[in-house]
């Protein structure tokens, strides 16, 4: 609960004002727009993580409601599907190959990290969470949720509440607060590392060079951003092909999925057909999975068509923007503070081993700053959030790979989370 809420009893704007909703949420992005465009002292921050703060802030002061039906059915299930296959028709698969592989290695690796800080995470808390009263079985469920979440994303963090019994109680609910707070947070740590001496003289950083680049010859623009962004030429046609071509690529997506996820088992896997049929019915039962490979395969054989084809990183990268806007919204500190505090020292161990293990990891192996970056934040925040991230950088031939990983961390999430639910005895 909110300091308004707490003084007035509910939020400014109530949960059903759609419309009041929408447009604080239009304006804040447009203002984050602006700001990153103008300044750059907010250039150098994004205008992604600007609107991330703005939803943060009105959210823990009363402005915002924390759950509406905007947030679930309009923003997740409207704007974020169409906004990524729009921001994919950037990504021929036989240009972005080499860097997938890489990403890949680097989100594996740090998906063991998430499973190695759960555990750890679980032994050095589980003392002091059950001298507050709290139920040892409950911590463990809760490393559980988190190890599906922060290797794959929400549906993993449900699937693992489910399965442990602890799906609308409130110790879900304050699990929920803590992990949404620290993947907005961990999204401005990351945005930071991008721009930090530290980290580019130690890493190799070809798209953040091939950004600055770009921008530098533009003189007249006051920032990167504005470079980058600065006016093209879009038509009428141009905006109506995209919006058509992201509908009928969501619409087939959910007819294809829906075909194969009912294979999904429902509970625990308790043989190897019952493993296969669910890795089936999950991954390919994923509406992500096959938006996608829809949109990867015709960016891929259909590049000449495509190239042809303008708008669609800008309005793409708007809808992503509006989406950004709402994942600060959970991040309600009071809630998190007053009910389950350690839930969030949890989560925070979970976030720090796993950024450990992917820097690392990228260091070793020598890999870009940027691949270590998009695939951490694919680990935490799900390949919606990576696909944001590389967008608001101007990375644009990292959002197919950050799609491609994180996809795959939907599926992999939930056995993760059962595995270390076992260990621990949740």
């Amino acid at each position: 609960m909110s300091l308004m809420e707490n003084l007035l009893g509910r939020t400014l704007i109530q949960p059903d004002d759609t419309w009041g909703l929408l447009g604080v949420m239009c304006v804040s992005v447009a203002l984050a727009i602006f700001l990153e465009q103008k300044y750059r002292w907010a250039a150098r921050i994004s205008g992604s993580v600007i609107a991330l703060i703005l939803a943060m802030v009105m959210a823990n002061i009363g402005i915002l409601p924390i759950q509406s039906v905007l947030y679930d059915d309009i923003v997740w299930g409207v704007i974020v599907p169409m906004g990524i296959p729009l921001l994919l028709l950037q990504c021929n698969l036989k240009k972005i190959w080499r860097e997938a592989g890489k990403m890949l290695t680097i989100f594996l690796i740090g998906a063991a990290g998430t499973i190695i800080g759960a555990l750890l995470a679980y032994f050095a808390l589980r003392g002091a969470y059950t001298a507050t009263g709290g139920q040892v079985e409950d911590l463990a469920a809760v490393a559980s949720m988190m190890t599906g979440s922060y290797i794959g994303g929400s549906v993993n963090f449900s699937a693992m509440a489910m399965q442990h019994g602890l799906k609308g109680t409130p110790v879900a609910a304050a699990a929920t607060v803590a992990d949404n707070l620290l993947m907005a947070l961990y999204f401005f740590v990351l945005i930071a590392f991008a721009g930090m001496r530290f980290f580019r003289s130690r890493f190799a950083h070809p798209h953040i060079d091939e950004v600055e680049k770009g921008s530098a010859g533009r003189e007249n623009a006051k920032t990167q951003a504005a470079a980058f962004w600065s006016r093209k030429d879009i038509s009428l046609k141009d905006v109506a092909m995209n919006i058509a071509f992201a509908v009928v690529v969501v619409w087939v997506s959910n007819l294809i999925a829906g075909l194969f996820s009912p294979f999904a088992v429902d509970g625990v896997v308790n043989n190897f057909q019952e493993g296969l049929l669910d890795f089936v019915g999950k991954f390919l039962g994923s509406q992500y999975v096959w938006i996608t490979t829809l949109s990867v395969i015709t960016a891929t054989f259909f590049s000449g068509t495509v190239e042809k084809l303008h708008g669609s990183q800008e309005i793409g990268t708007y809808l992503i923007y509006l989406f950004l806007f709402v994942i600060g919204v959970p991040a309600n500190i009071y809630t998190v503070l007053t009910e389950a505090p350690l839930f969030l020292v949890l989560t925070f161990l979970m976030v720090v081993v796993n950024m450990l293990f992917c820097f690392t990891g990228a260091r070793l192996l020598k890999f870009d700053l940027e691949d270590a970056i998009i695939a951490s934040n694919a680990n935490i925040g799900g390949p919606t959030t990576a696909a944001g991230m590389a967008v608001s950088q101007g990375w644009s031939r990292l959002v197919g790979p950050a799609m491609l990983v994180g996809v795959l961390g939907y599926v992999i999430g939930n056995y993760a989370g059962t595995v270390v639910g076992i260990i621990l005895g949740a």
